[in-house]
């Protein structure tokens, strides 16, 4: 008979072994942060033989998870996407290729329910819940709102920027009396939506399960094949900003994985769906490297986010508070989409590099600038907080 394959406890609780007269085992924490962003270690032993291959010491091994996922997130969108079509086609007549809030809200919610579809079934194979997928930890509604906060600011701050330098002008108003509260609206739960598949797919499953199953070789191989692919297929849209992330990432996950150091796993995920998060833009009109590198960098801040505040909550606010933004407040191009129904008008002028061009403002150069200084303000306002749950379990110890 095949050893059962326990459950695996659900993450982000916390058992105060102290009260129930327990000894922690060594090198485990009661630290809510770690359990959010790092999967508990395995509790069964690792299987033989041919099974082996398949199943690991905590169950269906990662890379089979990955493969199983993504394959169930196409055959649910299929169907999905082919109803949506013929809903925008045939009972809401709407044109192709106009970006409307209503086109953007039949487009989130294929792919949205695509994902929490597979993800469900993904969980019932795993023996975990949907929230274990760095949906949990602490202040989940304070991050989410601190995000959508972040993402606005940090967009306003960029469009002030090429205002300042003259490389964007600000044409008259767009809408006025009810039309402005309803695009708002309208526009608000699209990019909701948005925060939630995009970060669901890259932050959520795909960073939660690579982390409990990659190591640097396998990360390298993902990154060299996403390079392949752009070398075989390249037609501009700024592939040189894929390599350019793979690049960076190769020489402190190669440090990580030689030093062996302590949750390595989860920086070397935050590589690959780094990576692929760019990597996905590629193929949106109008990109250039920048805006692709863009993409990736922000993807690394959302790790980051993670990391620091035990959930991809504030990933999510932040990315559709950016998106808002971009979109409707201002009315800049979005990685190269322009929509219909934006507040306020704006165009790009003089150099691309600096005005970001077609892309948008994340195409040009002072983005770089704003997602660093995301990422400080990540690691300023929740790294604290995250130093302070490590520290005061260590501290507790040491007083007893």
């Amino acid at each position: 008979m095949e050893p059962e394959i326990q459950p695996v406890p659900t993450q982000g609780s916390i058992i105060d072994t102290a009260a129930a007269g327990l000894t922690m085992p060594e090198g485990a924490t009661n630290n809510p942060f770690a359990n959010a962003s790092i999967p508990p270690e395995p509790l069964v032993k690792s299987h033989k033989g041919p099974v082996w291959f398949f199943i690991g010491s905590d169950g269906l091994r990662a890379g089979w998870s990955v493969l199983v996922f993504l394959v169930l997130t196409t055959l649910f969108a299929i169907p999905l996407s082919f109803v949506a079509n013929s809903i925008a086609k045939d009972v809401l007549h709407l044109a192709k290729g106009n970006f409307t809030p209503t086109k953007g809200l039949l487009q989130e919610m294929v792919v949205l329910l695509a994902l929490l579809g597979s993800s469900a079934i993904m969980a019932l194979i795993e023996r975990r819940r949907l929230l274990d997928y760095n949906l949990r930890g602490p202040r989940r509604l304070r991050s989410f709102l601190g995000g959508i906060t972040a993402g606005f600011v940090g967009l306003s701050a960029l469009v002030g920027g090429l205002t300042a330098g003259g490389w964007l002008h600000f044409g008259p108003v767009a809408l006025s009396g009810a039309q402005i509260f309803g695009y708002a609206a309208l526009w608000g739960t699209c990019f909701v939506l948005v925060g939630f598949f995009e970060e669901g797919m890259f932050r959520c499953y795909l960073q939660y399960t690579l982390t409990r199953g990659i190591n640097f070789w396998w990360a390298l191989a993902v990154e060299a094949g996403f390079c392949g692919y752009l070398l075989l297929r390249d037609k501009g849209n700024g592939v040189w900003g894929v390599y350019l992330i793979v690049l960076l990432g190769l020489i402190p996950c190669l440090l990580l994985e030689l030093k062996k150091v302590e949750g390595a796993g989860f920086w070397q995920a935050a590589w690959v769906t780094s990576t692929a998060f760019g990597f996905i833009h590629t193929g949106n009109n109008g990109e250039n490297w920048i805006g692709i590198f863009a993409a990736a960098a922000i993807g690394f801040v959302f790790c980051v986010s993670i990391w620091v505040t035990g959930s991809a909550w504030w990933a999510i606010g932040c990315h559709a508070g950016w998106d808002w933004a971009e979109t409707y407040f201002y009315g800049t191009a979005d990685s190269g989409l322009s929509a219909q129904g934006h507040l306020l008008t704006t165009n790009p002028a003089g150099n691309a590099l600096w005005s970001g061009g077609t892309d948008g403002p994340e195409g040009s150069l002072l983005v770089l600038g704003i997602v660093l200084l995301l990422l400080v303000a990540v690691l300023m306002i929740y790294g604290r907080r995250r130093v302070s749950a490590v520290a005061a379990p260590a501290l507790s110890a040491t007083q007893g």
